[in-house]
């Protein structure tokens, strides 16, 4: 994972259980693959993280992308790297072969513009 919090996987924000803050027809997402994200996400970092999604899978008007989403937490994630290389692993597996870009936040990670779009653009699984 370098400075910006990235690894070769990509995240967006959810995990306390609530519904979508916007319509599941307002993404390019299953209600299946949803439902697959937030409990990988949840397995993964424990609760008290959200996971949006967010790029051209939030655009219905738009054809293939890949799955970006962003991970949020208010308190450091220990073992960022591995956490985020374990994610992206168990969603290939389980939501089949396809591009997932993950980006986490939490306070040791810098803020950079593509944070700033992910969190403005983003819509909360």
């Amino acid at each position: 994972m370098d400075r910006s919090g990235t690894s070769g996987f990509s995240t967006y924000p959810i995990m306390d259980g609530s519904i979508p803050s916007h319509p599941a027809s307002d993404m390019r997402l299953s209600p299946r693959e949803i439902r697959v994200i937030r409990e990988t996400v949840t397995e993964v970092f424990g609760p008290g993280v959200t996971v949006s999604l967010f790029g051209s899978r939030i655009d219905d008007t738009e054809r293939g992308g890949d799955i970006d989403l962003l991970i949020e937490s208010d308190v450091p994630i220990p073992d960022r790297l591995r956490k985020n290389l374990q994610l992206g692993a168990r969603l290939q597996i389980r939501l089949g072969e396809q591009p997932i870009d993950i980006l986490m936040v939490d306070p040791n990670v810098p803020m950079q513009p593509i944070h700033e779009q992910a969190r403005r653009t983003g819509i909360r699984l």
